[in-house]
């Protein structure tokens, strides 16, 4: 098991810049898939992107080159750097951990959550 907890999220103006990171404590962290998701409410669960543990990364089709997924195994640490930032990308924006350590894109693959962090973009 591992506890992941995000952090970054806060308000920003649109074309601005973020990066959220995910800590994680508990098991072998470099075993783990790591993805982000974001949610609004009243919709599921949206992938963002994903890293495997060997480095493969997959990006929701809406990223668009704006977003950047990244993991650092020495400090157990996974982050989101996000550019070029829209109205459209306000969500709370969640880590997850998928113990197999290969990429997947649906949410219900992934194990481990954290309590997520919010991002708000005004226009």
């Amino acid at each position: 098991q591992v506890r992941l907890v995000e952090s970054g999220g806060r308000l920003v103006q649109a074309g601005a810049s973020l990066r959220l990171s995910c800590a994680a404590a508990g098991r072998t962290f470099s075993d783990y898939a790591m993805g982000w998701f974001r949610q609004v409410p009243g919709k599921e669960r949206e992938f963002v992107a994903a890293i495997s543990w060997r480095g493969d990364i997959n990006y929701g089709d809406f990223v668009k080159g704006r977003f950047t997924i990244s993991r650092d195994n020495a400090k157990s640490t996974v982050y989101l750097q996000m550019n070029s930032l829209k109205p459209e990308d306000t969500a709370v924006y969640y880590c997850a951990a998928r113990s197999s350590g290969r990429i997947r894109l649906a949410a219900r693959e992934y194990e481990e959550w954290g309590q997520g962090t919010q991002v708000t973009v005004s226009s």
